[in-house]
């Protein structure tokens, strides 16, 4: 996982980024051998409660995909408030789907 303020700065500075109603997704190519994820989950979501659970949700979902993800890249994936009614489902979709168009799932790259 991302923690570092270093690596979120990067990845606003000079990422791809990727949209859909429930999420949005920051990408960036790095060198490394693994590819590495940050989640963001602002107050406009809720209490901690909510963020906690959506944060738990994300991760199960990246969790599943995981033998799928392509080496070197960083990703941020920002919640939006309509994540908080979605279903497992819709937001895994959803995700898979923002992961895909970024060039992380399958053998797709992006610069």
């Amino acid at each position: 996982m991302l923690s570092r303020p270093e690596d979120f700065a990067a990845l606003q500075g000079g990422g791809t980024v990727r949209s859909h109603s429930l999420l949005v997704v920051r990408v960036r190519r790095t060198d490394l051998e693994v590819t590495r994820f940050g989640l963001s989950t602002g107050r406009k979501l809720g209490g901690a409660v909510v963020r906690n659970r959506v944060r738990r949700r994300l991760r199960e979902a990246l969790r599943v995909m995981a033998p799928s993800f392509q080496p070197g890249w960083d990703v941020l994936i920002i919640a939006r408030p309509p994540v908080i009614a979605a279903d497992y489902h819709t937001l895994a979709g959803a995700l898979q789907n923002l992961l895909r168009r970024g060039g992380v799932l399958g053998g797709r790259t992006v610069t």
